[in-house]
């Protein structure tokens, strides 16, 4: 078998990642596997495993993505646009998963999920927008998604 290019593995890894991304946010963390990840690139679970030995890693490689693409729902404008963008992700399905994810992986012992960083992109921006105010809002907005979340209601604005 011929050695594959850089640029050959660098597109399949980009593949994988890329659909590693949308099944965390369609079917979730959990459901997303080697075979469904394989099934959906053609590319063999033994070539997923090559890259990616562990599962976790996909977390680790889409950190940022993710909190890139959470973030990018909501409105800094102001403290109630802020609150308002959160409640309005909290109705769209792939965000809500990010919440989830999260929310999921929190008491996860794995020191590669310890540090992933997607929420603390959100407080970061909304320190830089709003100072400390800003970081208690997107804190008590992460502690009523969660409660939400647990009763699987829409989350409510007061």
């Amino acid at each position: 078998m011929a050695k594959r290019s850089r640029v050959e593995t660098e597109l399949t890894v980009n593949q994988i990642l890329d659909e590693a991304f949308k099944q965390i946010l369609t079917i979730g963390f959990e459901a997303m596997s080697y075979t469904t990840l394989s099934a959906a690139t053609g590319v063999s679970r033994t070539g997923i495993s090559h890259h990616f030995p562990r599962k976790t890693e996909f977390l680790v490689r889409l950190d940022q993505r993710i909190g890139q693409f959470f973030i990018e729902g909501l409105d800094f404008s102001s403290i109630a646009a802020l609150e308002q963008s959160w409640a309005e992700v909290m109705k769209q399905p792939e965000r809500k998963a990010v919440l989830q994810l999260f929310f999921s992986l929190c008491g996860s012992t794995d020191e590669h999920i310890k540090i992933l960083k997607s929420l603390n992109i959100v407080i970061e921006a909304a320190v830089s927008h709003f100072a400390d105010v800003g970081r208690k809002c997107v804190e008590q907005l992460i502690g009523n998604s969660a409660l939400a979340l647990l009763q699987d209601v829409p989350l409510q604005q007061e």
